[in-house]
């Protein structure tokens, strides 16, 4: 380590109160290692005046007393070296922060002045002939001495304890691995001293600092935490790009990395589940009209009710009957949905896939979109149900185009495919139902949600009603 004399040190610090350079470039100009040491100049001269500047002594200027003294502080505070130093007349930190690892790593005897003699002679048997002078304070007690290091076992096993079960309570909060070991040491704080968790912990007190100075003061993000959480009471599904957008809608215009940051913070993440059960086939081979491929993937439109698609899909539920046998049944869900805005316009639910269920839901998707200037064109896959003839004539009545996808195509009707795949991720998937009309509501309720509320990036982060309605609106 470079050592700099008092002449130096004036002359670098002189030039730093003349307003030369702030500390990084004063240690490049005149060769300091870093700035960190122009800094500590700096100060204990403001401090200390001359004397900050002049090399302290060693050890042999303090007594015991006064080096425990200063450990203690350290450790029974929140002040650095540098602030313990100062308020001490002490122009040197690094002294102690020598006291204190001395002290972590030995205890107080570290902190003794070293007896200073002749090293003890050996005999030609390896034992020492000679002794170095004898302290004269009384002898110790070996008992005391014993139950001493017992109690400080003892100490260090139930601050160990205590530390892994905040540890198994943290696990699963927001925030950084030091953040979350700060928290779980501030907690213990009530029952342990500060120093002791500390050194068991082997967490470094600067850094604990860091934190504490955050904890005591007040959150500047409560108000949007409490804005986020209210908003993911409504939407679960919500990752931090949706939330960041519905937040924008709110007129709480904040970055998206914040968002992020206060989402992983509070924990809300969305679960996702892996799909269960294989896709219902409505398919049953040419039992009616098939229709050709008029959409043909050109799946986007800006004039609503303009391009209708529909599919049918199923759901699982269970039922106990009286003997206590749980069994399976399945819902069926013929929805019909606006190409223009992906809104769901009717939908049937019943328990078996019947041609009246999809009737219901035609005549009433018809009756919604008969404000429509442009000819409609209505566009399923090749299912028994759209191959009727009651179905393709109810169409030919209103002078709609009939469309279908390709035979076993899945893409072909990929926006509907796509909404089945949403609706389960989010009600489906991971829960199990156990009544008809308990999935039923859901499946309703989710329906109305995904039509008025879910925001949707490809709409301009508005939901299917609100992009209909501007639409209109303009």
């Amino acid at each position: 380590m470079a050592v700099y004399s008092y002449e130096f040190k004036k002359k670098v610090v002189d030039a730093y109160l003349r307003g030369e350079g702030g500390y990084t470039f004063l240690a490049e100009k005149y060769g300091v290692k870093n700035r960190r040491q122009v800094l500590n100049w700096v100060h204990y001269y403001e401090e200390l005046g001359d004397d900050g500047l002049k090399r302290s002594r060693k050890n042999e200027n303090y007594s015991f007393e006064f080096k425990l003294g200063v450990v203690e502080s350290y450790l029974t505070s929140e002040v650095s070296y540098q602030e313990l130093a100062l308020s001490l007349g002490i122009n040197n930190n690094a002294l102690i922060a020598r006291w204190v690892n001395d002290y972590r790593a030995a205890g107080p005897d570290a902190l003794r002045d070293k007896k200073r003699g002749r090293r003890a002679k050996m005999n030609s048997s390896g034992k020492a002939v000679n002794i170095q002078h004898q302290d004269d304070s009384a002898p110790v007690d070996t008992s005391t001495e014993h139950v001493k290091q017992l109690e400080a076992e003892l100490l260090k096993l139930k601050i160990e304890n205590a530390y892994f079960k905040r540890t198994e309570e943290a696990a699963f909060r927001g925030g950084s691995s030091s953040e979350k070991k700060a928290r779980i040491v501030h907690s213990l704080r009530g029952e342990f001293k500060l120093k002791d968790i500390l050194a068991v912990v082997g967490f470094p007190k600067a850094t604990y600092m860091y934190w504490q100075k955050r904890f005591d003061r007040d959150n500047p993000d409560k108000e949007l935490e409490e804005k986020i959480l209210k908003i993911h009471e409504d939407n679960k599904d919500y990752g931090y790009r949706r939330m960041r957008a519905e937040l924008n809608n709110q007129g709480i215009h904040v970055n998206k990395k914040k968002v992020q940051r206060i989402m992983q913070k509070l924990n809300l993440q969305v679960t996702s589940f892996t799909r269960k059960s294989r896709k219902y086939s409505s398919y049953k081979g040419k039992v009616g009209i098939v229709a050709p491929n008029r959409i043909r993937r050109r799946f986007n439109t800006h004039i609503p009710h303009q391009k209708v698609t529909t599919d049918t899909t199923e759901f699982k539920y269970y039922e106990v009957d009286s003997k206590g046998h749980m069994t399976m049944h399945k819902l069926y869900l013929d929805p019909f949905m606006d190409m223009c805005n992906g809104e769901i316009l009717s939908y049937g639910i019943a328990k078996h896939p019947t041609a009246k269920n999809v009737m219901d839901a035609l005549d009433k998707a018809i009756e919604i979109t008969s404000d429509c200037s442009y000819r409609r064109t209505f566009h399923s896959d090749q299912g028994w149900a759209y191959q009727m003839r009651a179905y393709s004539n109810r169409l030919k009545e209103e002078r709609i185009f009939q469309s279908m996808s390709r035979k076993g195509n899945c893409h072909d009707n990929s926006v509907m495919e796509n909404f089945f795949g949403l609706l389960k991720q989010e009600i489906y998937y991971g829960v199990v139902y156990y009544s008809y009309e308990e999935l039923k509501s859901e499946i309703e309720r989710y329906i109305n949600y995904y039509n008025e509320k879910r925001i949707k990036e490809k709409l301009g982060w508005l939901s299917p009603v609100q992009y209909r309605l501007s639409l209109q609106a303009a």
